[in-house]
């Protein structure tokens, strides 16, 4: 119960793996599932992003049959007395339970990921303390780095620490005089690896090419590295869509057609060079083709393909801009990890001195591409088209800073990009390309201390108040919905309602669910229209309809859900704004019945069994 909505969904497939009579037949049942959307059969698997499920529950099959072969204690269980009239419970602890084996490799992988901060800390910096900067600053500002404490299964965990692999290899990648074809398989494999387990690593990986291709522009590598590290990306978009059983929404993507379009580009150089125009206005010319060529090519294989899966994504950023909004806008912005970065974020990295440590970078490596740009410009036109500047990696990284800053702003949930990138950023406070005339007079040790003991004023607190937060999972109310749902119902009925208690019913009762948390397909979003109905306007007797074509059985209403944050925020809001012909009926969630356990906050309303 404690893996609550997304959670809940994926670890309910590794349970089903964990569960089968055999590997094979668990791999089958969630590739051919009935449970999700009900009474739709679908591939989980290329749905839903569950390699690392499949992956988990195979080590953990294999694992299990070692230990019991050579008769070694797994687990160890209790039972636990709760008292106040509530039954006792097994509680298990140890590698041999699935649930804490499943949790301990997401923490192992992530805590891999801070030996590989510290390369990459002092790979880029140039110096070991620039790696001790970068550790250092990620714990001292956990909270904002990383929600792999609270949430473990979500896509992230599993993807990001690859991320920061990939981000490591392309900075090895422009830093080095002569590509390795070992670099470049590795490139691939990385992107392979974050792309497989997480849908919106195109999005991450889109920001990371068009930063290459504006260093590419403005003359900071050249054209073959560029279009080696293009065909790598190629390469692996095309490994995760056959991985993935033909996933469109991957083809159709922005990142897809920016690599395209990006392609064509270096393919026309010879054609760019003989336009007799300024350097200048050479990239602006390069820069549109890139731009407009992508938003054109992206909307042209949506159209070609039928798809509309990825439409929420431009909606939900469209609305950040503008007024703009309709059901699944609101679902997400309701939602405080999809507002805007909270105005206290830039407060909290300030008192850590990181942003301050950031932006002294930052600015040192601007005043760098200032200079050599001012060089490039007024040199004569006859000299300009084939030079090229060096440290082009720094340029990437404060492009990529740029844009990571820009998601976090637009999306809170997205800062866990931009904060570790950060603290990457802070190791460059010891590099000598960028301080080397401070080195000269002042000893960088003593710099870098007399940072990090600033930073630990603030970062030892923060650290404190993380190792404090210790407690105990408990949803009564919850608990009692489950017990009653086990108990009091068929095996084989079908239940609707909020999507994060979905994947509650559909991981804990076992039962088919007909919507759920995982809202990256435009059908799932059609369905949780008309069950998110239920708290609109219309009639009852029309939702009763809607809601037993789509064969439920039952359908879980939520006081909560009837008394939002705000007016904006309620689901009659919400469902209103894609429907206004529905505005002046009483909710039919108003109408529904009183069963014993209503106290609980959730009404059973039953349609049909």
């Amino acid at each position: 119960m404690a893996f609550r909505t997304e959670m809940g969904l994926y670890y309910s497939y590794f349970k089903t793996i964990v569960e089968a009579p055999s590997f094979l037949n668990g791999v089958w049942m969630i590739m051919n599932d009935k449970l999700t959307e009900y009474p739709l059969v679908i591939n989980t698997l290329k749905r839903f992003n569950l390699y690392p499920e499949v992956i988990l529950a195979s080590w953990y099959r294999i694992y299990t049959k070692i230990m019991d072969f050579i008769g070694i204690q797994t687990k160890i269980c209790w039972t636990v007395t709760r008292g106040e009239g509530l039954s006792p419970i097994e509680s298990c602890e140890g590698l041999g339970d699935p649930a804490c084996f499943y949790v301990a490799v997401i923490f192992l992988l992530n805590g891999l990921m801070m030996a590989l901060f510290f390369i990459y800390g002092t790979y880029l910096s140039g110096s070991r303390l620039g790696g001790l900067v970068t550790v250092l600053s990620f714990f001292f500002n956990h909270g904002e780095c990383t929600r792999v404490m609270w949430t473990p299964p979500l896509r992230e965990s599993f993807s990001y620490p690859f991320l920061v692999l990939q981000m490591l290899l392309v900075t090895h990648i422009l830093r080095a005089p002569k590509l390795y074809r070992g670099s470049l398989i590795a490139l691939c494999i990385s992107n392979v690896f974050f792309m497989l387990p997480w849908q919106f690593a195109q999005f991450v990986l889109l920001t990371q090419i068009a930063s290459l291709f504006t260093v590419y522009v403005v003359g900071y590598i050249d054209i073959c590295k560029l279009q080696k590290i293009i065909y790598i990306h190629m390469i692996s978009l095309a490994l995760c869509f056959v991985l993935m059983f033909g996933n469109s929404m991957l083809l159709t993507s922005y990142y897809a057609s920016s690599l395209v379009i990006i392609w064509g580009v270096l393919a026309m150089k010879p054609h760019f060079l003989k336009i007799n125009v300024s350097e200048l206005s050479l990239w602006v010319i390069q820069g549109c083709c890139w731009l407009f060529g992508t938003v054109i090519l992206k909307y042209l294989t949506s159209k070609i393909f039928g798809i509309a899966d990825d439409a929420h994504i431009g909606n939900l950023l469209t609305s950040k801009f503008f007024s703009y909004k309709d059901f699944d806008t609101l679902l997400y912005t309701c939602a405080a990890e999809f507002d805007f970065m909270e105005k206290e974020t830039p407060l909290r990295y300030t008192k850590t001195l990181l942003l301050p440590a950031v932006l002294v970078v930052f600015a040192a490596i601007v005043r760098k591409i200032i200079s050599d740009m001012w060089g490039v410009l007024t040199k004569p036109q006859t000299q300009l088209r084939n030079h090229q500047c060096e440290h082009g990696e720094l340029v990437y990284h404060a492009l990529q800073l740029v844009a990571y800053t820009a998601l976090g702003i637009l999306i809170m949930r997205l800062k866990l990009f931009l904060t570790p990138h950060m603290c990457v950023m802070a190791s460059l406070i010891c590099s000598r390309q960028l301080f080397g005339w401070l080195f000269c007079k002042v000893h960088p040790g003593a710099v870098v201390f007399a940072l990090l003991a600033a930073m630990s004023i603030q970062g030892s607190a923060n650290l404190q108040t993380q190792w404090n937060i210790v407690g105990e999972f408990s949803n009564l109310p919850q608990e009692e919905l489950i017990e009653w749902i086990k108990y009091s119902t068929k095996p084989d009925a079908v239940f609707a309602g909020a999507m994060p208690t979905m994947a509650s019913v559909k991981l804990s009762a076992l039962r088919p669910v007909v919507n759920h948390p995982h809202y990256e397909d435009a059908g799932l979003r059609a369905r949780t229209k008309i069950v998110y109905s239920m708290y609109s306007r219309k009639a009852a007797e029309e939702v009763k309809r809607e809601l037993v074509k789509l064969h439920v059985n039952y359908y879980i209403l939520e006081e909560s859900w009837c008394m939002r944050r705000s007016k904006l925020c309620q689901p009659e809001t919400a469902v209103g704004s894609w429907d206004r012909n529905v505005m002046f009926h009483d909710p039919p969630a108003t109408q529904a019945n009183d069963e014993p356990w209503s106290k609980s906050l959730h009404v059973p309303w039953t349609l049909a069994e």
